[in-house]
Protein backbone atom coordinates (compact mmCIF):
# COMPACT_ATOMS: atom_id res chain seq x y z
CA UNK A 1 0.00 0.00 0.00
CA UNK A 2 1.45 3.62 -1.19
CA UNK A 3 2.30 5.61 1.87
CA UNK A 4 0.40 8.94 2.74
CA UNK A 5 1.74 12.15 1.16
CA UNK A 6 1.39 15.37 2.51
CA UNK A 7 0.34 18.66 0.54
CA UNK A 8 0.76 21.99 1.95
CA UNK A 9 -2.20 24.04 1.21
CA UNK A 10 -2.82 27.88 2.69
CA UNK A 11 -6.16 29.25 2.78
CA UNK A 12 -7.90 32.54 2.58
CA UNK A 13 -7.65 32.33 6.35
CA UNK A 14 -3.78 33.58 7.16
CA UNK A 15 -3.62 31.79 10.49
CA UNK A 16 -5.39 28.42 9.05
CA UNK A 17 -3.75 25.73 6.96
CA UNK A 18 -4.48 22.86 5.43
CA UNK A 19 -2.24 19.78 5.39
CA UNK A 20 -3.92 17.37 2.42
CA UNK A 21 -3.40 13.72 2.32
CA UNK A 22 -3.98 11.43 -0.53
CA UNK A 23 -5.71 9.02 0.72
CA UNK A 24 -8.39 9.43 3.24
CA UNK A 25 -8.60 9.69 6.88
CA UNK A 26 -11.97 9.37 8.16
CA UNK A 27 -15.14 8.42 6.35
CA UNK A 28 -17.29 11.10 5.65
CA UNK A 29 -16.90 12.35 9.04
CA UNK A 30 -15.14 15.60 10.22
CA UNK A 31 -13.70 16.30 13.72
CA UNK A 32 -12.77 20.08 15.38
CA UNK A 33 -10.42 20.26 18.41
CA UNK A 34 -9.79 23.20 20.35
CA UNK A 35 -7.54 22.05 23.24
CA UNK A 36 -5.77 18.39 23.96
CA UNK A 37 -8.72 17.68 26.30
CA UNK A 38 -11.26 17.60 23.55
CA UNK A 39 -8.84 15.59 21.70
CA UNK A 40 -8.61 12.57 24.00
CA UNK A 41 -10.13 10.74 20.95
CA UNK A 42 -7.07 11.50 18.70
CA UNK A 43 -4.06 10.17 19.00
CA UNK A 44 -2.67 12.27 15.80
CA UNK A 45 -4.67 16.02 16.92
CA UNK A 46 -3.45 15.27 21.15
CA UNK A 47 0.45 14.85 19.44
CA UNK A 48 -0.44 18.40 17.47
CA UNK A 49 -1.47 20.17 19.83
CA UNK A 50 2.24 19.58 21.88
CA UNK A 51 3.15 22.50 19.16
CA UNK A 52 3.04 25.49 21.54
CA UNK A 53 1.66 27.62 18.75
CA UNK A 54 -1.35 25.56 17.51
CA UNK A 55 -4.92 26.77 18.71
CA UNK A 56 -7.24 24.42 16.71
CA UNK A 57 -7.11 21.17 15.13
CA UNK A 58 -9.82 19.88 12.17
CA UNK A 59 -9.26 16.58 11.13
CA UNK A 60 -11.86 15.38 7.90
CA UNK A 61 -11.64 13.49 5.27
CA UNK A 62 -8.56 13.87 2.94
CA UNK A 63 -7.02 16.49 5.49
CA UNK A 64 -5.62 18.02 8.50
CA UNK A 65 -5.73 21.72 9.04
CA UNK A 66 -3.96 23.75 11.83
CA UNK A 67 -5.23 27.22 13.26
CA UNK A 68 -1.84 28.74 15.12
CA UNK A 69 -1.71 31.08 17.50
CA UNK A 70 0.31 34.67 15.94
CA UNK A 71 3.72 33.51 17.92
CA UNK A 72 4.87 32.11 14.66
CA UNK A 73 4.85 32.06 10.91
CA UNK A 74 3.20 29.52 8.94
CA UNK A 75 6.24 29.98 6.67
CA UNK A 76 9.00 29.13 9.23
CA UNK A 77 6.86 25.83 10.65
CA UNK A 78 4.82 24.25 7.89
CA UNK A 79 7.33 21.98 6.59
CA UNK A 80 8.13 20.51 9.31
CA UNK A 81 4.55 20.33 10.63
CA UNK A 82 4.25 18.45 7.42
CA UNK A 83 6.61 16.06 7.42
CA UNK A 84 5.11 15.31 11.65
CA UNK A 85 1.99 14.31 10.45
CA UNK A 86 3.43 12.19 7.57
CA UNK A 87 5.31 10.49 9.55
CA UNK A 88 2.15 9.96 12.07
CA UNK A 89 0.19 8.71 9.50
CA UNK A 90 2.56 6.42 8.29
CA UNK A 91 3.12 4.63 11.89
CA UNK A 92 -0.03 3.23 11.78
CA UNK A 93 -1.14 4.96 14.64
CA UNK A 94 -5.01 5.37 14.96
CA UNK A 95 -6.23 8.85 13.65
CA UNK A 96 -9.41 9.06 15.33
CA UNK A 97 -10.52 5.92 17.93
CA UNK A 98 -13.68 4.58 16.88
CA UNK A 99 -16.51 4.95 18.99
CA UNK A 100 -17.51 1.59 20.29
CA UNK A 101 -20.51 1.95 21.83
CA UNK A 102 -23.18 3.45 19.79
CA UNK A 103 -23.30 2.10 15.90
CA UNK A 104 -22.36 4.67 13.13
CA UNK A 105 -25.30 7.02 12.09
CA UNK A 106 -23.18 9.46 10.01
CA UNK A 107 -25.12 12.91 8.73
CA UNK A 108 -25.43 12.32 5.48
CA UNK A 109 -27.69 14.47 2.59
CA UNK A 110 -28.02 12.79 -0.89
CA UNK A 111 -30.01 14.77 -3.20
CA UNK A 112 -30.84 14.11 -7.09
CA UNK A 113 -29.88 16.32 -10.12
CA UNK A 114 -30.33 16.04 -13.98
CA UNK A 115 -27.70 16.17 -16.66
CA UNK A 116 -27.58 16.44 -19.93
CA UNK A 117 -27.55 13.15 -20.48
CA UNK A 118 -31.24 11.99 -20.22
CA UNK A 119 -29.72 8.87 -19.70
CA UNK A 120 -27.75 9.89 -16.45
CA UNK A 121 -28.63 11.44 -13.29
CA UNK A 122 -26.34 12.89 -10.72
CA UNK A 123 -26.26 12.18 -6.96
CA UNK A 124 -24.89 14.68 -5.40
CA UNK A 125 -23.44 13.80 -1.12
CA UNK A 126 -22.57 16.78 1.11
CA UNK A 127 -19.52 14.64 2.18
CA UNK A 128 -16.09 14.07 0.02
CA UNK A 129 -16.72 10.50 -1.20
CA UNK A 130 -13.44 9.84 -3.35
CA UNK A 131 -10.33 11.58 -3.78
CA UNK A 132 -9.57 10.48 -7.47
CA UNK A 133 -12.82 10.01 -10.28
CA UNK A 134 -13.62 6.67 -11.05
CA UNK A 135 -15.35 4.81 -13.69
CA UNK A 136 -17.16 1.90 -13.88
CA UNK A 137 -18.67 -0.17 -16.76
CA UNK A 138 -19.60 -3.44 -15.10
CA UNK A 139 -19.44 -4.81 -11.61
CA UNK A 140 -16.41 -6.69 -12.39
CA UNK A 141 -14.89 -3.01 -12.95
CA UNK A 142 -16.33 -2.16 -9.23
CA UNK A 143 -14.76 -5.28 -7.25
CA UNK A 144 -12.92 -2.76 -5.12
CA UNK A 145 -15.88 -0.31 -5.06
CA UNK A 146 -18.11 -1.68 -2.53
CA UNK A 147 -20.86 1.03 -3.36
CA UNK A 148 -20.90 0.68 -7.30
CA UNK A 149 -21.03 -2.84 -6.68
CA UNK A 150 -24.09 -2.66 -4.69
CA UNK A 151 -25.44 -0.22 -7.27
CA UNK A 152 -24.69 -2.78 -9.80
CA UNK A 153 -27.22 -5.20 -8.27
CA UNK A 154 -30.05 -2.73 -9.49
CA UNK A 155 -30.44 -4.26 -12.78
CA UNK A 156 -31.40 -1.04 -14.34
CA UNK A 157 -27.87 0.19 -13.77
CA UNK A 158 -25.38 -0.04 -16.91
CA UNK A 159 -22.85 2.24 -15.38
CA UNK A 160 -21.29 4.26 -12.83
CA UNK A 161 -18.84 7.38 -12.55
CA UNK A 162 -17.56 8.50 -9.34
CA UNK A 163 -16.16 11.80 -8.37
CA UNK A 164 -15.22 14.46 -5.80
CA UNK A 165 -18.70 14.34 -4.04
CA UNK A 166 -21.28 12.88 -6.66
CA UNK A 167 -21.85 9.90 -8.27
CA UNK A 168 -23.23 9.46 -11.97
CA UNK A 169 -25.58 6.67 -12.77
CA UNK A 170 -26.42 5.66 -16.57
CA UNK A 171 -29.50 3.36 -16.68
CA UNK A 172 -30.94 1.23 -19.03
CA UNK A 173 -34.33 2.24 -21.34
CA UNK A 174 -35.80 -0.62 -18.78
CA UNK A 175 -36.55 2.13 -16.62
CA UNK A 176 -37.82 6.02 -16.05
CA UNK A 177 -36.20 8.15 -13.43
CA UNK A 178 -39.44 9.31 -11.93
CA UNK A 179 -39.91 5.63 -10.81
CA UNK A 180 -35.95 5.08 -9.65
CA UNK A 181 -34.21 8.10 -8.84
CA UNK A 182 -35.91 8.44 -4.49
CA UNK A 183 -34.80 4.29 -4.30
CA UNK A 184 -31.58 4.92 -5.54
CA UNK A 185 -31.00 7.80 -3.39
CA UNK A 186 -31.99 6.28 -0.35
CA UNK A 187 -29.96 3.59 -0.93
CA UNK A 188 -26.83 5.72 -1.84
CA UNK A 189 -27.87 7.84 1.77
CA UNK A 190 -28.15 4.73 3.55
CA UNK A 191 -25.09 3.42 2.76
CA UNK A 192 -22.82 6.61 3.72
CA UNK A 193 -24.69 6.83 6.69
CA UNK A 194 -23.25 3.48 8.27
CA UNK A 195 -19.88 4.90 7.73
CA UNK A 196 -19.30 2.38 4.38
CA UNK A 197 -16.14 2.61 2.29
CA UNK A 198 -17.00 4.21 -1.35
CA UNK A 199 -13.86 2.57 -2.95
CA UNK A 200 -11.19 0.57 -0.89
CA UNK A 201 -7.86 2.03 0.65
CA UNK A 202 -5.65 -0.12 -1.97
CA UNK A 203 -8.10 0.96 -4.55
CA UNK A 204 -7.77 4.58 -3.83
CA UNK A 205 -4.04 4.33 -4.05
CA UNK A 206 -3.40 2.23 -7.26
CA UNK A 207 -5.89 4.98 -9.13
CA UNK A 208 -3.53 7.83 -7.83
CA UNK A 209 -1.22 5.91 -10.09
CA UNK A 210 -3.12 5.48 -13.17
CA UNK A 211 -4.36 9.03 -13.54
CA UNK A 212 -2.35 10.25 -15.69
CA UNK A 213 -2.95 13.90 -16.35
CA UNK A 214 -4.82 14.60 -12.71
CA UNK A 215 -3.09 16.95 -10.04
CA UNK A 216 0.08 15.89 -9.03
CA UNK A 217 0.29 13.30 -12.15
CA UNK A 218 0.24 15.59 -14.42
CA UNK A 219 2.75 17.71 -13.33
CA UNK A 220 5.04 14.54 -13.67
CA UNK A 221 3.43 12.99 -17.13
CA UNK A 222 3.53 16.67 -18.87
CA UNK A 223 7.11 16.65 -19.24
CA UNK A 224 7.40 13.96 -22.22
CA UNK A 225 4.91 16.31 -23.70
CA UNK A 226 5.23 19.64 -26.23
CA UNK A 227 4.55 22.80 -25.09
CA UNK A 228 1.25 23.02 -27.18
CA UNK A 229 -0.02 19.33 -25.14
CA UNK A 230 0.80 21.25 -22.39
CA UNK A 231 -0.98 24.21 -23.39
CA UNK A 232 -4.28 22.10 -24.24
CA UNK A 233 -4.47 20.43 -20.74
CA UNK A 234 -3.74 23.70 -18.73
CA UNK A 235 -6.79 24.79 -20.59
CA UNK A 236 -8.60 21.67 -20.08
CA UNK A 237 -8.10 21.31 -16.03
CA UNK A 238 -8.77 25.28 -15.79
CA UNK A 239 -11.62 26.46 -18.01
CA UNK A 240 -13.79 23.00 -19.17
CA UNK A 241 -13.57 20.38 -16.79
CA UNK A 242 -15.19 22.15 -13.69
CA UNK A 243 -18.08 22.79 -16.22
CA UNK A 244 -18.33 19.46 -17.35
CA UNK A 245 -18.22 18.14 -13.72
CA UNK A 246 -21.50 19.94 -12.92
CA UNK A 247 -23.24 18.02 -15.42
CA UNK A 248 -22.05 14.55 -13.45
CA UNK A 249 -19.21 13.87 -16.43
CA UNK A 250 -15.00 14.31 -16.79
CA UNK A 251 -13.12 15.03 -19.91
CA UNK A 252 -9.35 13.64 -20.19
CA UNK A 253 -6.45 14.65 -22.56
CA UNK A 254 -6.19 11.95 -24.62
CA UNK A 255 -3.53 13.12 -27.02
CA UNK A 256 -2.50 15.94 -29.49
CA UNK A 257 -1.32 15.50 -33.58
CA UNK A 258 0.52 18.55 -34.32
CA UNK A 259 0.46 17.32 -37.65
CA UNK A 260 -3.18 17.44 -38.01
CA UNK A 261 -3.80 19.82 -35.37
CA UNK A 262 -6.01 17.44 -33.62
CA UNK A 263 -6.45 17.19 -30.02
CA UNK A 264 -8.06 13.73 -28.76
CA UNK A 265 -10.03 13.40 -25.33
CA UNK A 266 -11.33 10.64 -23.32
CA UNK A 267 -15.27 11.61 -21.91
CA UNK A 268 -16.17 9.90 -18.40
CA UNK A 269 -19.75 9.77 -16.62
CA UNK A 270 -22.75 11.65 -18.05
CA UNK A 271 -20.25 12.63 -21.20
CA UNK A 272 -19.91 9.57 -22.59
CA UNK A 273 -22.08 9.01 -25.20
CA UNK A 274 -23.98 11.31 -24.33
CA UNK A 275 -26.38 12.92 -27.00
CA UNK A 276 -25.30 16.22 -26.78
CA UNK A 277 -21.50 15.83 -26.35
CA UNK A 278 -20.37 15.76 -30.37
CA UNK A 279 -22.42 19.34 -29.90
CA UNK A 280 -20.90 20.41 -26.93
CA UNK A 281 -17.59 19.70 -28.31
CA UNK A 282 -17.50 21.25 -31.45
CA UNK A 283 -19.46 24.30 -30.40
CA UNK A 284 -17.75 24.99 -27.18
CA UNK A 285 -14.24 23.08 -26.37
CA UNK A 286 -13.16 23.19 -29.95
CA UNK A 287 -14.31 26.82 -29.78
CA UNK A 288 -12.28 27.77 -26.92
CA UNK A 289 -9.08 25.78 -27.86
CA UNK A 290 -9.26 27.52 -31.29
CA UNK A 291 -9.33 31.20 -29.80
CA UNK A 292 -6.93 30.53 -27.39
CA UNK A 293 -4.58 28.32 -28.94
CA UNK A 294 -5.01 30.35 -32.46
CA UNK A 295 -3.73 28.29 -35.56
CA UNK A 296 -2.47 24.95 -33.11
CA UNK A 297 -5.67 23.45 -32.72
CA UNK A 298 -8.32 22.40 -35.92
CA UNK A 299 -10.15 19.26 -34.53
CA UNK A 300 -10.95 18.30 -31.41
CA UNK A 301 -12.22 14.29 -31.37
CA UNK A 302 -14.47 12.48 -28.43
CA UNK A 303 -13.44 9.09 -27.48
CA UNK A 304 -16.19 7.56 -24.80
CA UNK A 305 -14.45 6.26 -21.91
Amino acid sequence: MDNFKINIQHTNKPGIVKFETNKFLTQHESFEFKNIDEASASPLAQQLFYLPFVKTVYIAQNFVALEKYDIVDWKDVEEEVAEQIEDYLNSGSPIVKAKEENPKNIPVTIYAESTPNPAVMKFVANKKLVINATEFKNIDDAKDAPLAQKLFHFPFVKEIFIDENYVSINKYEVAEWNDITVEIREFITGFLQEGNEVITAEAASAKQKEEKYNSEATKVDVNGLDDTAKQVIAILDEYIKPAVASDGGNILFESYDADTKTVKVILQGACSGCPSSTMTLKNGIETMLRDMLRDKVDTVEAING
